[in-house]
């Protein structure tokens, strides 16, 4: 079989998966946007071979915008699954404010500035406004888990991001409805009352859908191993018998069905979402490449000067317009969070598959009649502006927003702190050592002689317990980035690593073995359900409380070229523990178990017998 392309559908397919994970994975090493890397590796598969999508669908663009919108609305299902209604004690004011006034400043002014700046006909320009008023969730996860800003921060920003872009899709299509019909005076009252449908239809039918999901699955009707993809069928069917009922309806339906599934209290969705979140990397890594590759190089060159205007037209003026303006005088946010959520609105793929989307509606219009063919034109030019957006602000806030937050006050300095569960005496005793260095340090324990005894020596102690939802949802951990889980219970101490490594990341979830018995298979927790097993020489809960309570101190020392790690267990003894490391380019981190070499420079704690 011949194929005018340069490469097959197969290697294609396989290229753009590759390219895709292979970005993610150099976005992780760098510390960098993955989407920065995503669209030049789609620019230069586009480039070096010659290939677009458009080509493997037969030119059917259809069958291209059907894809795009189902992913999509399983990026927002994905993302409705992460709010929770306990959010919104601090920062429900503030969201409901920037989700619709904010809204519609964020639009006006937009509008208002791509017709000035592209001199493009209002019904293009309202276009690109409304497109424009959506913000990245996909970008703004991984910003935050950089910055650590203070929970209503997170809560705000992470709200806005996924509610507001259902938002902006069905003020998209209300705008096409009018552009296609002349003129808002034309189609006033049809755009009405499409809203009060697309809504009353988003709604209705997302919350009924939930209802049906949570009794099937609490009364054990699905499979465990059919959960995940069973709900992802039921999103994709979602998504189409909404935009059936009423059309571009389904965005919204899928968005409020994620947020009713994670507020009900009858099944568990983590699972589900785990399923979910993996896919959306996924997702998003091909729809990036898969639509930057449909852009030609030659229209980014022709609108680059324009969209840089308008790029800084959308940071200084209409992101914080639209934030001071929405929440003035509110009494929930001070002038400090104002300024930092005014700075902070990167663009993602929600808006890059919208553009697509309307951008092909725009064609078909034109082929109808239904609008001047100029006008389609300009709305092509639309995509390669969106993308030169989506780069920019990414780019922008993806080095200011640190930096930013740090001036401010609104995120901790450094995110090198440890959460202890347990707070026995060995915990206290490493944890007072960390905090006099400077080291934030927090401990939970369920017996108040242990937390009693905690708040007297000073450290930040509360009595609860590590596994209640209570904590894991309510409870801020301002410059924590490590879990030590030291509970005389190794099946808590595994829950634990396990429930909280999604906060603070896989590899900074630690845990001890409680005792020797526990090293046997018949015995102990599964080695793939613990954490990262901390402390040299991997000591027992039982080795700890024994050295502690025999006598054992806390010692700090610095390792050079002259005092090395051999050096400090000779002065010690082979039965001192190294729990923690300390070095200017790693900061604090829990010793490994199999520790052997430490470098000169780092700075180690450990405890050590009295003798």
């Amino acid at each position: 079989m011949s194929h005018t392309l340069a490469v097959t559908p197969v290697v294609y397919l396989a290229l753009v998966l590759a390219l895709g994970i292979l970005a993610q994975w150099l976005a992780w090493r760098l510390k960098i946007p993955s989407i920065l890397i995503l669209l030049a590796f789609g620019f230069g598969l586009s480039i070096t071979t010659g290939a677009q999508i458009d080509a493997y669908f037969g030119g059917e663009t259809d069958t291209l915008l059907a894809v795009v919108s189902l992913f999509v609305a399983v990026i927002l299902f994905e993302g409705g699954l992460t709010l929770k209604f306990s959010e919104l004690k601090q920062a429900g004011v503030p969201i409901l404010r920037l989700c619709t006034l904010g809204v519609v400043i964020a639009f006006i002014l937009g509008s208002v500035g791509a017709a000035m700046i592209f001199q493009w006909n209002w019904r293009v320009a309202a276009l690109l406004g409304a497109i424009l008023v959506v913000t990245g969730p996909t970008v703004v996860g991984p910003l935050l888990r950089v910055i650590k800003p203070s929970r209503k921060i997170s809560s705000i920003v992470k709200w806005e991001g996924i509610v507001v872009d259902p938002i902006g899709a069905i003020l998209a299509v209300l705008v096409f409805q009018a552009a296609v019909a002349g003129g808002l005076q034309s189609a006033g009252s049809a755009v009405f009352i499409a809203l009060i449908k697309t809504v009353l239809v988003g709604i209705v039918l997302a919350l009924l859908i939930a209802k049906i999901i949570e009794f099937l699955l609490k009364r054990h009707y699905i499979p465990e191993f059919l959960e995940s993809v069973f709900l992802l069928a039921v999103v994709a069917a979602a998504f189409a018998a909404s935009n059936s009922f009423q059309e571009e309806s389904g965005l919204l339906t899928v968005t409020v069905l994620g947020i009713a599934l994670a507020n009900q209290k009858s099944v568990s969705v983590r699972k589900i979402l785990e399923f979910n979140e993996n896919l959306r990397v996924l997702i998003i890594s091909v729809l990036f490449i898969v639509l930057a590759g449909r852009i030609d190089p030659a229209d980014l060159s022709s609108i680059a000067v324009p969209s840089l205007i308008f790029l800084a037209v959308l940071i200084i003026v209409v992101r914080p317009a639209s934030v001071y303006l929405s929440c003035l005088a509110s009494g929930k946010l001070d002038f400090r969070e104002r300024s930092f959520l005014a700075a902070l609105a990167p663009r993602g793929i929600v808006a890059a598959a919208v553009t697509s989307v309307f951008a092909i509606e725009f064609g078909h219009a034109a082929h109808d009649g239904a609008l001047a063919p100029a006008i389609a034109e300009q709305a092509k030019q639309m995509v390669p502006t969106v993308f030169m957006i989506i780069i920019g602000t990414v780019f922008f806030y993806g080095l200011s927003a640190r930096r930013l937050a740090l001036s401010l006050g609104v995120a901790p300095p450094a995110a090198d702190g440890v959460l202890f569960a347990g707070a026995d005496p060995w915990i206290r005793e490493i944890a007072s050592s960390l905090h006099e260095d400077g080291h934030p340090v927090m401990l939970l324990d369920t017996r108040y002689g242990n937390i009693a005894a905690a708040r007297m020596a000073g450290l930040h102690a509360t009595r609860a317990n590590i596994l209640s939802e209570h904590v894991e949802e309510n409870m801020e951990f301002p410059g924590i980035n490590h879990l030590v889980a030291g509970t005389s219970n190794d099946e808590v101490n595994s829950l634990a690593t396990h429930e909280y490594a999604h906060i603070f990341g896989k590899s900074n979830v630690w845990q001890i073995p409680t005792s020797d018995k526990d090293q046997h298979p018949s015995t102990s927790v599964a080695a793939h359900r613990r954490g990262r097993i901390c402390f040299s020489g991997e000591p027992t809960f039982q080795k700890l409380e024994h050295l502690s309570s025999s006598g054992g101190r806390i010692v700090k020392t610095l390792l050079t070229e002259v005092f090395s790690l051999q050096n400090f267990f000779e002065n010690h003894g082979d039965d001192a523990v190294i729990m923690f490391l300390h070095d200017n380019d790693r900061g604090l981190r829990p010793a490994e178990a199999g520790l052997e070499n430490v470098p000169p420079g780092t700075i180690i704690y450990a405890m050590v017998s009295a003798s």
